[in-house]
């Protein structure tokens, strides 16, 4: 069986057909590993051997930039540059760049959250390992031939001359240290080699990558910094509108996210010459995107600058139909997901629709009246399904909080018997695979059946986010022969 419409990437005349499938939302830091985050090394590849095995299509994740002081990685300081803490000390090792008694320093204290303290002190490290490199004409031509990853090293570089203040707090604006300049260089090297290597070893397994792409970047950022014109900035560069959501499912008073805000008008007069850069850039690295918060190029929230939380902000038009339709070209043929969840108004139902890209569904709004359109006798084909993003609880969580009278309705709805609720998440999973979505993805914390005390990310609070991980005796524990069924039963398996 196939699937139509799932996007029509190139133009609206064209259809892809893609058949029905299904795949794993976790995060690169949450993979297993020994020193306080995953990587992309030995465990990467065994999480794709998972995949694969269970019959899965894609592994999702999420976005790939730096992470702020909070541990997020949707307010970043490059919309371009990866993440160092993903680089695989056991690679570099290999490579003989670290001693193994530098190697033994960086062991973690516990292989069940990421310790940020501990990866913001690994810089130091790597500022020695940096030192050692022998293939410095290899980095150098790498970066060349990327220049926004340039731009991003010599504005680290530059920050560090300015003792790590915000940008519009510097001083000097051209001489750095030739010795941290590299340092970027080579983590930006190491990166996208390292992770090329994972993502050509998983597609040989028959499995794609979904990436993720945030919406916004920081203020405090190398796009902001050397692109000042693309963003509404008003007096001392700083933003006189940021960016957030009014009062939702997540926040009563809204979501204050603090991002700048896009000169769209400006952005159109080169064509949107940024955002192609970005989109062609993201496609290098992913099979497919999830671009976050699509709505916004409907209509944006803007919130004044100095607002102490986001329940007074103000709808802005945003580019519309024309600039999707650019970036689809940018795309060239790779899928994009439009995330289109939140405060929805007829436009943004509008834009999805014209635009031909799949949206999301959400199984758990569907139930706590957030909207039908979520339940999953509802679902179009022309959708990716979820039974929670990293904003939700986990579906364990999100049962046990339930209350009585929705949790009730919503376990007859999936023919499992009221009174045993805990063990419905396989009933649920299975009920959304049953739907008409052509994808459908579940968060790793959803196989395994965890709780609440796995959740990736509560939205509107600043700490205890972003740091959930696995080991590899939890990975084992799954039963990869039952979900291989799963996907066979209901036609999603890559391997019919």
């Amino acid at each position: 069986m196939t699937i139509k419409y799932i996007s029509k990437y190139i133009s609206k005349s064209e259809e892809t057909q893609v058949k029905r499938q299904s795949g794993v939302l976790m995060h690169i830091s949450s993979l297993p590993g020994e020193y306080s985050c995953g990587s992309f090394g030995r465990a990467a590849k065994e999480f794709v051997d998972f995949l694969s095995d269970a019959e899965f299509s894609y592994w999702q994740v999420l976005p790939f930039g730096l992470p702020d002081f909070c541990g997020s990685p949707y307010k970043s300081v490059s919309a371009f540059a990866g993440n160092p803490y993903f680089i695989d000390l056991d690679i570099l090792f290999e490579k003989g760049l670290l001693t193994r008694d530098e190697l033994e320093s960086q062991k973690q204290w516990t292989p069940y959250v990421c310790d940020f303290a501990a990866l913001y002190k690994r810089y130091s490290l790597f500022g020695k390992i940096a030192q050692r490199v022998s293939y410095r004409s290899d980095v150098e031509r790498f970066i060349s031939e990327n220049p926004q990853l340039g731009d991003f090293c010599r504005f680290m570089a530059l920050k560090a001359a300015n003792g790590q203040k915000a940008w519009w707090e510097w001083t000097e604006h051209s001489a750095c240290d030739e010795n941290i300049l590299f340092m970027h260089k080579f983590l930006q090297y190491e990166f996208f080699t390292q992770w090329e290597a994972v993502r050509k070893y998983a597609n040989s397994r028959g499995i794609k990558i979904i990436g993720d792409m945030p919406i916004y970047v920081d203020t405090d950022s190398s796009d902001v910094y050397f692109d000042r014109d693309n963003f509404l900035l008003g007096k001392e560069n700083k933003p006189c509108l940021v960016a957030g959501v009014p009062p939702d499912y997540f926040a009563p008073e809204g979501q204050l996210w603090g991002n700048p805000i896009y000169n769209w008008d400006r952005m159109k007069e080169d064509g949107y010459s940024w955002w192609i850069r970005r989109m062609k850039h993201t496609m290098r690295l992913y099979d497919a995107v999830r671009i976050d918060h699509f709505r916004a190029f409907s209509s944006y929230y803007g919130v004044s600058a100095d607002a102490k939380n986001a329940k007074n902000g103000k709808w802005y038009r945003g580019p519309g139909l024309e600039f999707v339709e650019l970036i689809k070209r940018a795309a060239d043929g790779g899928m994009i997901i439009a995330e289109d969840l939140g405060d929805i108004d007829e436009g943004v139902v509008q834009l999805v629709k014209d635009s031909g890209l799949p949206g999301m569904r959400v199984f758990q709004f569907g139930f706590d009246g957030y909207d039908d359109t979520h339940r999953p006798h509802a679902y179009p084909e022309n959708c990716v399904a979820y039974s929670g993003t990293h904003d939700n609880n986990t579906l364990l969580g999100y049962l046990w909080e339930l209350e009585t009278n929705k949790k009730r309705f919503m376990l007859e709805y999936c023919d499992h018997n009221p009174e045993q609720w805990q063990s419905a998440v396989k009933t649920i999973i299975k009920t959304i695979m049953r739907s008409h979505a052509a994808i459908t993805v579940f968060p790793i914390q959803d196989l395994l059946g965890y709780g609440g005390d796995t959740r990736m990310n509560r939205p509107g609070r600043p700490e205890g986010n972003w740091a959930f991980r696995i080991t590899r005796e939890q990975l084992a524990s799954i039963n990869r022969a039952e979900f291989a069924g799963f996907n066979r039963r209901f036609s999603r398996s890559r391997n019919k």
